[in-house]
């Protein structure tokens, strides 16, 4: 069974159905997968500025990212959820449109990206934790930024072309 196949088959589920038929489903949900992506895109640009040196200099790094990072994965959990079922409704529809590839590809990259960053650079936080932040982090950082920015803008972009 290909994947086009089971995106065909998801989409005749009975909630995806409602989802698709009602009016007012499609952009309630809509409406909590932005809010929740807000505040996705808020407390990693908040990490990622710090360790760009942009702002928050003052804090300590493992500081900022224990406060925010609870309300990321929060946050994250809510906008999966939200996007699962907004796709659920026109899988078919998404599954060959290009710009919602692109935001799945950058959300992947933007997982690796923060996989690498916290097996390979973190766990060496304690060493620049106060000062200043090595390239690999700096790197890190920015490439989140990139990343972020491309999925919101994908993201926007699926609006416009489905």
């Amino acid at each position: 069974m290909s994947l086009r196949t089971l995106c065909d088959d998801l989409q005749e589920f009975g909630f995806a159905l409602a989802i698709r038929e009602s009016p007012w489903l499609f952009p309630t949900i809509e409406t909590i997968h932005v809010l929740a992506l807000v505040l996705v895109i808020g407390s990693i640009m908040m990490v990622d500025c710090r360790l760009l040196g942009i702002a928050h200099r003052q804090r300590s790094v493992t500081r900022l990212a224990g406060e925010a990072l609870p309300l990321t994965w929060c946050a994250f959990a809510v906008a999966a959820v939200a996007g699962i079922l907004l796709f659920s409704s026109k899988a078919a529809t998404y599954y060959d449109n290009w710009p919602f590839r692109i935001k799945m590809l950058c959300l992947a990259l933007a997982g690796l990206n923060m996989l690498w960053f916290q097996l390979r650079i973190y766990p060496h936080v304690a060493e620049w934790d106060h000062g200043d932040v090595p390239f690999a982090a700096r790197a890190a950082g920015g490439v989140s930024l990139c990343l972020w920015v491309i999925v919101v803008a994908a993201g926007r972009w699926i609006g416009f072309t489905t």
